[in-house]
């Protein structure tokens, strides 16, 4: 685990040339900070990567990603063991402190409601093909609440809201 980066980047065309010229053993993504016009954040290989292509990226700030949760389900824990920084950043683009694998996208009851809005969700597919749904928390109070729900107070959902580094997106170095 390391670094997540806030970066600009003067023509997003360039991301998408630099990462299809990548070698395709390598993990590259950066996703777009919501609410921004022109922030992303990424994982450091990501830049490690682009940074060998000689693709300048201006560097806003840099994020320890040991500040960011992530809980998973056991499909989630096996299939994307090896994408946990891009997973944290997706969650610091989404303005998240933590998220928490909540199913799979096609299951016919994820065992919440989505009629209040989908604002607090995102995915992430994974290379096996299933595509993960995740709900984001900015507060532990929140990831607290959710999961109690969710997981009808397992222990193990518990501990990791105890576990989480921050109590809040407010301690996070922001471009938001």
């Amino acid at each position: 685990m390391g670094r997540l980066i806030y970066f600009t980047i003067e023509d997003e065309g360039m991301l998408a040339e630099a990462f299809s010229n990548l070698d395709s053993d390598t993990i590259a993504i950066a996703y777009k900070v919501l609410g921004t016009e022109d922030v992303f954040v990424a994982p450091g290989e990501t830049k490690d990567a682009l940074d060998r292509q000689d693709v300048h990226l201006n560097l806003l700030a840099e994020e320890d990603a040991a500040k960011i949760s992530v809980y998973h389900s056991p499909l989630s824990r096996e299939e994307l063991a090896d994408y946990e920084d891009a997973l944290k950043a997706l969650s610091l683009a989404c303005h998240g402190i933590a998220i928490a694998c909540v199913g799979v996208n096609g299951e016919s009851d994820l065992g919440f409601d989505l009629s209040n809005g989908t604002e607090n969700y995102t995915y992430f597919t994974a290379p096996a093909g299933h595509t993960f749904i995740f709900r984001v928390f900015t507060k532990r109070d929140e990831a607290r609440d959710f999961l109690d729900r969710l997981t009808i107070g397992d222990q193990r959902a518990m501990d990791w809201v105890d576990s989480l580094p921050i109590d809040s997106a407010e301690e996070l170095v922001s471009y938001h």
